[in-house]
């Protein structure tokens, strides 16, 4: 099983690896900051510098059918904002 989900491709977080070497992931919730600096340096062959990581509760939501309410709620993910040492790089795109 993979720690490393997908990567966050957004205008923030592209615009955060190319200001600052920030790269933002989905990873497995029950991943630690060890785990996850060792499968990105893997992957991607970078060199981590900070690892910072944060969960997103799922949120409830609520639609309206013809006749009656349906309650339901999303699911919860980690999330994971890596950044790189000096001169280190990540291209998302180089496969494409």
């Amino acid at each position: 099983m993979s720690i490393l989900r997908k990567p966050l491709v957004t205008e923030k977080y592209t615009a955060l690896g190319e200001k600052h070497g920030q790269y933002g992931f989905i990873v497995d919730r029950k991943a630690t900051k060890d785990q996850i600096k060792a499968e990105v340096e893997k992957v991607y062959d970078v060199q981590v510098a900070v690892i910072r990581t944060m969960v997103y509760a799922g949120k409830t939501k609520t639609r309206y059918s013809k006749k009656t309410f349906i309650h339901g709620k999303t699911r919860g993910f980690k999330k994971a904002i890596v950044t790189l040492k000096e001169g280190s790089n990540i291209d998302f795109y180089s496969n494409i």
